[in-house]
């Protein structure tokens, strides 16, 4: 009997979970439907503490007719963990093993996808200016949650996490002082504009929203470790229209295309920090 009264609390939660996903589908376009169970059910509970409500069905009401609390659950549903040069290996490997291969490029398209509060765009920025690239370079830096690409857009970041941010910089094979690329503003550091000066800041769901150019690299680290293999499977059929012969595309350390569509379509350019090359 307790069995039974646990199994069918479980089906009712998976029931009204997937009501509101497919409600916020119709309703306000952002399609969630297809994001791993435990993330969503993880922030769905969260929010529904904050706003003090006892039921997914409870919190679909508010959802619907108050958009405040809709922004306040996109948020939870972004994926905002971020950091400047986020392991530094990765940005090491792409200093080594990419950018001679872009050196030849008469000019460089690169898109951040699901770039959240922009720290991995910025350090891209500083990576290529140290390599004498960043001039002839368009960097794309794309989110789904327009909050975070207003963080991006300002460029100031808690001054407290620049001790980690200058360990990451300097492993990641950083030629400066970090601290030439940003002052102190009261709490903040402000990074100089012209690490913005080549980037474009742009709404875009890669869960709804199809390819708008053509790269020459493409970036998407730790993002579809939250969706499942249905959703994975749309993304990366999207990532690999959106990159050009020989381009490069960048994933997450747990992230990676050997069991997808389009594995045979690309080369192992580093193994371990997962970057690849499309051959066809």
């Amino acid at each position: 009997m307790n069995n039974n009264r646990h199994k069918d609390h479980n089906e009712l939660e998976e029931i009204e979970i997937s009501l509101l996903l497919e409600g916020i589908y119709r309703y306000y376009g952002f399609d969630f439907r297809n994001y791993t169970f435990p993330f969503l059910n993880r922030r769905i509970w969260n929010r529904m503490r904050e706003e003090k409500v006892a039921s997914i069905s409870g919190l679909q009401e508010k959802i619907f007719h108050d958009p405040f609390v809709m922004n306040r659950l996109l948020d939870d549903f972004s994926i905002n963990v971020t950091e400047m040069f986020r392991d530094p290996s990765f940005f090491l490997s792409f200093r080594k093993k990419i950018v001679p291969f872009l050196r030849d490029s008469p000019y460089i398209r690169i898109w951040h996808a699901g770039c959240s509060t922009g720290e991995e765009v910025y350090s891209m920025a500083i990576l290529l200016h140290e390599e004498g690239l960043y001039e002839k370079t368009r960097i794309y830096a794309t989110d789904m949650n327009e909050s975070v690409l207003k963080v991006g857009k300002e460029g100031k970041f808690p001054l407290h996490k620049m001790q980690l941010y200058t360990k990451n910089y300097l492993a990641s094979g950083g030629m400066k002082a970090f601290s030439e690329y940003y002052k102190v503003q009261h709490e903040n550091a402000s990074f100089h504009s012209f690490l913005t000066k080549n980037v474009v800041f742009a709404q875009h769901n890669l869960v709804t929203d199809r390819s708008f150019n053509e790269f020459h690299v493409i970036i998407c680290r730790n993002v579809l470790i939250y969706f499942d293999k249905v959703l994975q499977n749309r993304v990366y059929n999207l990532l690999h229209e959106s990159l050009g012969l020989s381009g490069i595309l960048g994933l997450g350390s747990k992230e990676g295309i050997k069991f997808t569509s389009i594995a045979n379509d690309y080369e192992e350019v580093d193994t371990f920090e997962k970057l690849y090359r499309r051959i066809q």
